[in-house]
């Protein structure tokens, strides 16, 4: 009877969310991006958008809401009602880099977000100029020890993703990488094609059309695996066993959103990235998926992610701003 007792409890608590999952959506529904239109994250959010808006029924809506290194974006999601009409496309610095780079931030990144599904995973490539002597990731950390001070590296700012690679990079291989920050990525990019730079670290689909044009050269990826297509380009991994950061996107949601909206969403996206059309947009745009899988399983991505990231800030000794 005790069972019998408990088992009605959990029904009649679960019941509201439960009927208001029978009846959604009845409205339209957003996903919020953190960066500006036209860029990969909003690409892949509106394509995912446009897919999802078929199935469901109701219009899924992209807004943007760039600024803040995420921030922005972030904080609107995080205070939006848990009713399943509003989700986050999130990217891995608002999850689990902006925590140990803020002092202080207006949103938990723990607390304030449910997950919902993985989208898409993108490796990054070292790159150097064709004029730098050398061949291999070992051999590039060989040239600054002989000469220290001989390699900059331009990145987006030391507290960003490819400034913590560098540092990370210069950390293990026992060399200190001159990082050259810059506001936008393109004019350092600029800078690494003309040689005032040696070294760039990008994303796949960034760093593609000038690696094609030979301006400049893979020497290792950021991924513990070789990128499909980049064979010839071996992981940092291969010199420093464990490493592996990429950059990722996750479909998050306000915490308390009623888990069957979060279930149906989850499993709709599956579908969707399974898509042989979206799976081969994906890869041209360099960026890759083997589905959504659970929201369990992307929390628990997030989770490890996080407490690598961790890891890499201790190590490289970078204190919150």
């Amino acid at each position: 009877m005790k069972r019998w007792a408990i088992a009605l409890l959990m029904l009649v608590a679960a019941s509201p969310q439960i009927a208001q999952a029978q009846n959604w959506p009845e409205r339209p529904v957003k996903f919020i991006v953190t960066q500006a239109a036209g860029g990969t994250p909003d690409i892949i959010a509106r394509l995912l958008a446009e897919r999802l808006t078929r199935v469901l029924g109701q219009t899924v809506i992209v807004e943007n809401r760039p600024g803040g290194a995420n921030v922005i974006g972030t904080q609107a999601a995080a205070v939006a009602a848990p009713d399943g009409y509003t989700f986050l496309f999130a990217t891995a610095a608002t999850l689990v880099t902006n925590p140990y780079t803020f002092k202080t931030l207006n949103y938990d990144a723990e607390k304030d977000f449910t997950a919902v599904a993985t989208i898409a995973k993108v490796p990054f490539f070292v790159l150097i100029h064709p004029d730098v002597p050398a061949k291999t990731l070992p051999e590039l950390i060989a040239l600054e020890k002989a000469k220290p001070g001989s390699l900059s590296v331009a990145t987006d700012g030391v507290r960003n993703f490819s400034g913590m690679l560098t540092a990370w990079i210069g950390k293990l291989g026992g060399i200190n990488l001159t990082q050259i920050p810059y506001k936008t990525m393109p004019q350092g990019v600029q800078d690494a094609l003309a040689g005032r730079v040696q070294v760039v670290i990008l994303a796949v689909p960034s760093a593609a059309p000038f690696m094609k044009d030979n301006k400049l050269r893979a020497l290792a990826t950021s991924s513990v695996q070789r990128v499909p297509g980049y064979d010839d380009v071996k992981p940092i991994a291969e010199t420093y066993a464990g490493f592996d950061f990429i950059g990722w996107f996750a479909l998050m949601a306000p915490a308390g959103t009623p888990k069957p909206i979060i279930a149906r969403v989850n499993k709709e996206l599956d579908v969707i990235l399974k898509d042989p059309e979206v799976i081969k947009f994906m890869r041209e745009v360099g960026f890759y998926s083997e589905g959504a899988g659970t929201p369990e399983s992307t929390a628990a991505y997030v989770k490890s992610q996080y407490e690598a990231w961790g890891k890499v800030v201790r190590e490289i000794g970078m204190q919150p701003e």
